[in-house]
């Protein structure tokens, strides 16, 4: 059987994360939605994503195809419900198609499929960016259990103090020396080829992808996945970084998601909680208003290839596209659109020539190419974006 991961109708709700990947490339938990469902699934999947996206995210279609909704977080039981498909049958969440069985070509009418209803509430799933954050402890539960089952940690340092050490998994090649980890509320992940400085104090749930480094005296606070080769410092709560990004200072970030190849200056810092304790909102990208997030604590979204300078100071519910260079003094607005260039004073356009040639410098530290497909979906996320540029 082939499977096919999709976007389903919250793509336009994770923006600005999917200007620049599929949903199914969301990191939540310790992997990517992707490598959740190809885990659990056994098969590798391919993607119907935005046509700008599809020349690096292509969809193979085959004979007979599974096509599964990526915004769900795979379980045993949805699992096994999707495995046992057939023509013209589909799983719904309420209104919404969930997975659903397809020949090649074949032309979609759900009237006429057998639909199968999944209860909502046995599901965690990502529909709006503050939930990667939301449910990331859960998720870190989740993926820990599948990744460490039957297998073996390497040992734990004998100077590195540990509370609740079954909790705790270290894979190969990974270093921390005098750094003290704390599994009592939930397991803590650390990935091979991890570095975690003298002094640094972790606690879980927590994730450390593979490559990473937390820098020495890091207070980082449960339910924070740091993704693979990333560099972190300062105090982190319960924050998202996907990857290749750096916050390798001191400052606080909170109940954040930073995109991938994005730094945070040194002594950035965002709030995470209005002075008067009141719900947060978030720029909404298809409604392009704010939206109630339903949350007391909502920090930073930052989107893929943006930057900010030293002392950058974010409000709460702060919301940076793509690609975006934050610096100067004051609090920036709390929507940043993407290849925007300035500060609390105001704002210029980013240009994709500038733009590019530090992309490429970036990348090229972490031996990753920028290739002709990310300057062509980084172009298109410059034109679909310009309405909100003010120059």
């Amino acid at each position: 059987m082939n499977y096919i991961l999709f976007d389903g109708s919250v793509r336009n709700q994770l923006l600005p994360f999917t200007y620049t990947r599929p949903v199914a490339d969301i990191r939540v938990g310790i992997l990517t939605l992707r490598e959740k469902w190809e885990d659990y699934l056994g098969f590798a999947t391919s993607t119907i994503t935005e046509d700008y996206l599809s020349e690096k995210f292509p969809m193979v279609e085959m004979e007979r195809n599974i096509l599964i909704n990526a915004s769900v977080l795979p379980n045993e039981e949805l699992v096994s419900q999707i495995k046992e498909l057939k023509e013209d049958q589909a799983i719904f969440i309420d209104d919404e198609p969930l997975a659903f069985f397809s020949n090649e070509g074949q032309e979609i009418d759900f009237n006429s499929f057998d639909v199968k209803q999944f209860p909502a509430e046995d599901i965690m799933r990502i529909q709006h960016t503050w939930d990667i954050f939301r449910i990331n402890g859960e998720a870190i539960k989740q993926d820990f259990n599948r990744i460490t089952q039957g297998r073996e940690s390497e040992p734990i340092p004998e100077m590195t103090p540990v509370f609740n050490e079954k909790q705790i998994f270290i894979e190969s090649g990974a270093k921390l020396p005098l750094c003290s980890l704390n599994a009592n509320d939930g397991p803590i992940y650390i990935g091979k080829d991890t570095e975690i400085m003298e002094g640094s104090m972790i606690r879980g749930p927590f994730a450390l992808c593979e490559g990473s480094t937390v820098k020495m005296s890091a207070k980082i606070y449960s339910n924070t996945t740091i993704g693979p080769y990333s560099k972190v410092g300062g105090e982190i709560n319960n924050c998202v970084i996907f990857g290749y990004s750096n916050k390798g200072h001191d400052g606080f970030l909170g109940n954040s998601v930073i995109g991938e190849w994005c730094n945070l200056g040194a002594d950035t810092n965002n709030s995470n909680l209005k002075n008067n304790y009141a719900e947060v909102r978030l720029w909404d990208y298809e409604t392009e208003g704010f939206a109630k997030t339903g949350l007391q604590f909502c920090g930073l979204m930052m989107g893929d290839h943006s930057k900010c300078g030293i002392n950058t100071m974010f409000n709460t519910g702060t919301v940076v596209g793509v690609s975006a260079n934050i610096f100067g003094s004051g609090f920036p607005r709390n929507f940043i659109p993407s290849f925007s260039w300035g500060g609390s004073k105001g704002f210029s356009t980013y240009l994709t020539k500038k733009a590019f040639e530090v992309a490429k410098v970036v990348m090229e530290r972490r031996e990753v190419d920028f290739t002709e497909d990310d300057a062509k979906i980084l172009e298109h996320v410059f034109e679909e974006t310009k309405k909100w540029r003010r120059d």
